[in-house]
């Protein structure tokens, strides 16, 4: 018997549960002092922001449904700001892989000019859709809407929106984990 157990029976048995009971403490009470030191952050994973899901109906997102969309407002006269979403857009969906068939890209442009024929042929590929202001309105932004990039689920629910001038790496990264993670779109 070990020198550390008292000889009494019962006495012993104390001993055995105090241990007992202590083992199963240690990772409560490590979890707990872990948490109020602050040590783990408890900060999202995802770069983009989550926005309070709505459903969008307008024709050009019903035609998507059933896909994951990249969407875009902005003018037709696309400044540098839009040729640089645009790109990245195209990137971003490329960069899936073999995934690359659940994601769609949409420019909707925002007023009646027409797009330049060059730009686009360089974004081969982008649903194009005119909308005007109602539209738009539904796309939250921290200034201007013309300034993020959106993520539209399959379900066609506004859900995320990039800051304005992303970092392409760190969109696939948030792109790759929904589509691994979701079983639809």
């Amino acid at each position: 018997m070990p020198r550390f157990l008292p000889d009494d029976p019962v006495k012993r048995g104390r001993v055995k549960l105090a241990l007992l009971l202590a083992l199963f403490a240690i990772p409560l009470v490590a979890a707990w002092a872990i948490y109020v030191s602050g040590w783990v952050s408890g900060a999202a994973a995802n770069y983009g922001t989550l926005l309070q899901p709505r459903r969008l109906d307008d024709p050009a997102l019903v035609a998507l449904r059933g896909k994951w969309v990249l969407v875009s407002l902005d003018r037709a006269a696309c400044d540098a700001s839009c040729e640089q979403k645009l790109y990245f857009m195209r990137q971003v969906r490329r960069a899936q892989g073999r995934q690359m068939s659940r994601v769609e890209r949409l420019w909707i442009v925002t007023d009646p000019a027409a797009p330049a024929a060059a730009l686009l042929a360089a974004i081969e590929g982008t649903h194009l859709a005119r909308s005007g202001e109602k539209l738009a309105g539904a796309f939250p932004a921290e200034r201007a809407a013309t300034d993020h990039i959106y993520l539209v689920d399959p379900l066609g629910n506004l859900m995320l929106r990039f800051p304005r001038d992303p970092n392409p790496s760190k969109m696939v990264k948030d792109l790759e984990r929904l589509l691994k993670y979701s079983g639809f779109g």
